[in-house]
């Protein structure tokens, strides 16, 4: 009898001390070590609330004004924007840029993605063809646009390509004629921009399992049928993501139009962003640039909310 009570004496006062330390007891973390995590975060906030949004703020308060730059301004309420909605080059500006940005969109995803499904897994060349397809990525828009003013020049090697080949209707003086020009521009925007969706969406295969693929493939499933039934719904958060950052690029595109065009022939390419310029730094009216400055960021910043709304439901999904 005793020698039970001693063998299992210890263990009964180890099991107390157990649940004791599990119980009640326990200390939950104070409010301030709660919230010490997010105190590192408040100099980098407040560096971006005084050096963008203040400034952003300052600035749209000159959007209900007719300040010139100089002197004293007075406000005129909502003119400015009456004047950009109704009609005039600041509306086709508008216009061009809702054109490019969409089809800058479209055609970028679809020929980014076309890419990634091409050199996920199998072709043993992918790496260099990833890298040859990615290069222009990282050259300056300024630098890809003026190469490209010169590739399209009147005698320049698009028309004579297209001369030696037997297709002289095709020759045109591609920055100079207004029902092509937008073309030209989304040609080289396009161009340059397409090796980056690539690599968004190679991030986004690499997540898709393969052996669901190869199972499927098993059942019977085509190409088609593996895509869209598995692969592409997978791909719906990196969709979203990749979509977002063309569209918010082609919004405000300015270094493209400017390099290639500046606005022309006759406002033809005139976007936003060249608009804020004009008005802006050539014609003075920094009242009118800033109206337009805050109608193009109120676009952006309307998709991209939009975009966070379309990636909190897939992930919910």
């Amino acid at each position: 009898m005793s020698t039970t009570s001693a063998r299992t004496g210890p263990v009964h006062e180890a099991e107390q001390d157990a649940a004791g330390s599990a119980g009640p007891s326990r200390r939950l973390p104070s409010r301030d070590s709660r919230y010490a995590s997010w105190w590192w975060a408040v100099p980098a906030v407040a560096l971006v609330i005084a050096i963008h949004y203040a400034a952003i703020a300052a600035g749209s308060i000159y959007a209900f004004t007719d300040y010139k730059g100089l002197g004293s301004f007075k406000f005129v309420g909502l003119d400015n924007f009456i004047k950009i909605f109704s009609g005039g080059a600041s509306m086709k500006a508008l216009i061009n840029t809702l054109i490019i940005a969409f089809v800058f969109l479209i055609a970028t995803n679809g020929i980014g993605l076309a890419f990634a499904l091409a050199l996920n897994r199998t072709l043993r060349s992918r790496h260099f063809l990833r890298v040859i397809l990615f290069a222009p990525v990282v050259l300056s828009p300024l630098a890809v646009s003026y190469i490209w003013k010169f590739i399209y020049q009147q005698k320049g090697p698009l028309n004579e390509f297209l001369g030696s080949i037997g297709l002289e209707s095709w020759q045109h003086t591609w920055l100079g004629d207004p029902s092509v020009v937008l073309f030209s521009i989304l040609l080289v925007m396009v161009w340059q921009n397409v090796g980056l969706t690539m690599v968004i969406y190679l991030a986004g295969l690499a997540n898709v399992p393969e052996d669901l693929e190869e199972a499927a493939a098993i059942d019977g499933a085509g190409v088609w049928k593996r895509f869209t039934k598995i692969t592409l719904p997978l791909l719906r958060p990196t969709v979203v993501v990749a979509s977002t950052l063309i569209l918010i690029q082609g919004l405000r595109v300015f270094d493209q139009v400017q390099a290639l065009t500046g606005g022309g022939p006759f406002g033809a390419s005139e976007t936003l962003a060249t608009q804020v310029y004009k008005e802006t730094f050539v014609n003075g009216r920094y009242g009118y640039g800033a109206a337009l400055s805050l109608v193009m960021t109120v676009l952006i910043l309307f998709f991209a909310l939009l975009q966070m709304g379309l990636l909190r439901g897939k992930k919910d999904d």
